[in-house]
Formats: C-alpha cells, sequence, structure tokens
C-alpha cells in the first residue's frame, strides 16, 4: 500500500494536538453536556460520557470528533435517511484516511491480565503509540505532548493500564485523557454512528484500493436507540451504519477502480448480510471474530471520481431490517 506521508517524516498535522483541543472544551462544558470528570491515581484524567452518568447527544458529536482526531466534523441531523428514525448524524472530512484509519478506528488493543480489563481503544493515542501496523501502510506518525484515547465501555482502564498506555505514546500519564461512554448509552450511540465513514475507508483498505487516491468523504446514518442490554445495543448500534448507513467517497483513478469499489464496499456483498445483527452475532455463538468481516460496511455507497467526473451507485438501505432491531 503507498504511503501518504514517510513514516520518518514530522506530520503534517497532529491529531492528538487538534483533538487535545477539543477534549479540553469538552472538560470546560462537561457540567452542561452531562459528563463526569476525575482523575486516576497515576494522574490520568478520565471523563465518563455516559457510563456512571447521563451524558447526551451532544457528548457523543463530541466524542465522535475527538475520534477522528479533529480532523472530521460530526453533526446530528433529522434526515437520516430512514423515515422511522429520522436523527441521525452526519459526518464529513477532507482527510478521510488519517481522520478514519489514522486515529477514529478502534484497532489498539488494550488488555490487563491481572484485573480482566480489555477494551478496543480509538483516538489519536493511536497514532502515537504506532503499536498497529496498520501505521507502516499509512506511512503517519504522530508527535505531541498529549493525547486522548476513546473507549466503547462502562469504565476506564485501571491505572496500570493508563500507565502502559501512556509509556507507549511517549507521554506523561498526567497529559492522557481516557474518554468513555458505553454502547447503550446515548453518547455512546453518537459516536458509533458516527464511524459510518471510518467502517468504509477500512474496508476500502481491506480491497487493496490505494489509500492515496481517496481525496474526501462523508457518510451518514441514523442513530440507535439506547438499551440497558448490551448485546441489543452492540446489535442496533452496528444495524445502523450495515443497513442503514451511506457514504460517498471522492477518488482519484480510473472509473475501472472507482466502479469496482462501489461495487465492493457495500455490506450486501456479505454471505452473513440480511438479518439483525444480534441474530446474527447469536448465530455464531457470541464469538465476533467467526462474523464475515465484509459486513461491516455502510448500505448505501457512491464512488465518484474526480479525474473524469463519474459516479457509481451500490448497495441500498434496508429500512426493514432496521425497524426490526431499533424496535
Amino acid at each position: 500500500m503507498p504511503a501518504s506521508t514517510p513514516a520518518s517524516a514530522a506530520p503534517a498535522v497532529s491529531v492528538s494536538e487538534r483533538a487535545s483541543l477539543l477534549v479540553d472544551k469538552l472538560v470546560a462544558d462537561a457540567a452542561t453536556l452531562r459528563c463526569v470528570v476525575s482523575t486516576g491515581d497515576a494522574g490520568e484524567r478520565r471523563v465518563d460520557c455516559g457510563a456512571e452518568t447521563a451524558g447526551g447527544l451532544e457528548a457523543g458529536r463530541r466524542l465522535g470528533e475527538i475520534c477522528m482526531g479533529g480532523l472530521g466534523t460530526v453533526s446530528i441531523t433529522s434526515q437520516s435517511g430512514l423515515d422511522k428514525w429520522p436523527l441521525g448524524v452526519v459526518v464529513h472530512s477532507t482527510n478521510p484516511v488519517i481522520a478514519c484509519l489514522g486515529s477514529q478506528y478502534a484497532g489498539w488493543t488494550i488488555t490487563d491480565e491481572a484485573t480482566g480489563f480489555f477494551a478496543l481503544g480509538s483516538g489519536p493515542a493511536r497514532a502515537l503509540s504506532r503499536v498497529e501496523k496498520l501505521y507502516g501502510e499509512l506511512g503517519y506518525a504522530d508527535s505531541n505532548a498529549r493525547t486522548a484515547l476513546v473507549i466503547e465501555g462502562d469504565k476506564a482502564p485501571p491505572s496500570l493500564v493508563a500507565t502502559n498506555v501512556a509509556q507507549a505514546c511517549g507521554i506523561a500519564p498526567s497529559n492522557l485523557t481516557v474518554l468513555y461512554a458505553p454502547t447503550g448509552s446515548l453518547a455512546g450511540g453518537v459516536q458509533i454512528a458516527a464511524r459510518v465513514l471510518e467502517v468504509a475507508l477500512h474496508k476500502a483498505h481491506e480491497l487493496h484500493f490505494p489509500l492515496t487516491d481517496i481525496v474526501d468523504g462523508y457518510g451518514v446514518a441514523p442513530i440507535a436507540p439506547p438499551v440497558p442490554d448490551f448485546i441489543q445495543a452492540m446489535g442496533r448500534t452496528n444495524d445502523a451504519i450495515i443497513y442503514g448507513g451511506r457514504i460517498q467517497l471522492f477518488v482519484r483513478g480510473s472509473d475501472d477502480a472507482a466502479s469496482a469499489l462501489a461495487e465492493k464496499l457495500p455490506s450486501r456483498t456479505s454471505s452473513a448480510y440480511g438479518r439483525p445483527f444480534a441474530e446474527i452475532f447469536a448465530a455464531v455463538n457470541g464469538d465476533f471474530y467467526k462474523i464475515d468481516p465484509s459486513l461491516f460496511s455502510p448500505a448505501l455507497v457512491t464512488v465518484s471520481n474526480l479525474d473524469t467526473g463519474r459516479s457509481f451507485h451500490a448497495g441500498a438501505l434496508a429500512p426493514e431490517i432496521v425497524d426490526a432491531s431499533f424496535a
């Protein structure tokens, strides 16, 4: 995969620096946003956006932008494209590869055997640690004294884990902010819906489409109604994108490549497509890794070629499956 920037070069933009400004604003507005800020034993800052506090849609919207390293915008819309579930998010980035794959993608597996803690970390801290081989392909390395880690979960990592994260990032624990919200919370539902563009970028990468040919992108997805049960919440938030999400990518290159990308991107290309995600998950006895990974992509795709002016469409929204899931 061609690199957009040599890994050894200073980044043209720092996702950690940009996200830190957004984190500081969220912390300053914490009371209004119904978030709770605390300090861990290692000095790390913790921000609860929906576990032991109510949080809300705005907290989730801001969480989504922090996940994207300040390189994307997340807006609340009343035009999701689904009649029964009009509330949704609109996501846009003029640097979608770094925003989505270099920051937002939940690719950092964080574990602690002593406490049994497990989480998938997303956000700009990933670009400082570069523990994932993905960064060698992206050719991107961040450098900043502060950063943020976002976790989809109901608790912050133990301070020992936060210390290990900070060490991997090359910063002091006091310069690390960990933000978290459960899947079934208002904020959690928004930040997951805001991944509609990210899953498209991830699948494009898996399809070996040249990332340097992806210039711009936007996505729209409905916001799943919160539900306390984790399996149901996971099902709804996945269905929001798999059956209710739509994206448009602006690319360069040949029409053949753009057309092939459009045809292969939608979720309907997966053998698992056609049932609510909770049913799919139950059918594999809760083994996430037995699910066809090509399912995790938007329902409706448009790929527009900037070099020729042609656009290619594939996929379709499946409102009946979203209805069955959300209701």
